[in-house]
């Protein structure tokens, strides 16, 4: 994990827009719009783990 706060929570937040965009540029192909659905959560899942502070 990156060990870093700012870093982190910068790569949170590029993670994070970056799902959002790929959400919101899916195509209506079924297939290409799921597979591009399924990382867009990947990457917003990762983006929210990295957001979260170690304990």
């Amino acid at each position: 994990m990156i060990g870093n706060v700012r870093q982190r929570r910068i790569t949170a937040v590029v993670l994070a827009v970056l799902g959002g965009v790929l959400l919101l540029l899916a195509p209506e192909d079924f297939w290409i719009g799921a597979l591009l659905v399924a990382a867009a959560i990947v990457l917003e899942l990762l983006g929210a783990v990295l957001a979260h502070p170690r304990r």
